[in-house]
């Protein structure tokens, strides 16, 4: 399964915090999901977006819901 997390251009984080919330989210997500071994990006993008590949659809609704924690 493949994460990817994208976050507005228009809301800068500060620096390094993109760094600190892939390591974050991947923590979160790998002790509900074991199988996923840090497969988390965060990307600044044109729009805030969550990509779930190769996941359920269920799946995809419990990462949403851990994010938004």
């Amino acid at each position: 399964m493949r994460i990817e997390v994208t976050i507005a251009k228009t809301s800068p984080l500060p620096a390094g915090a993109i760094d600190a919330l892939a390591g974050e989210l991947s923590r979160r997500i790998s002790h509900h999901f074991p199988e996923n071994l840090g497969n988390v990006t965060v990307r600044y993008a044109t729009a805030n977006n969550l990509s779930v590949i190769g996941a359920s659809k269920e799946d995809k609704e419990r990462i949403s819901e851990i994010l938004q924690e």
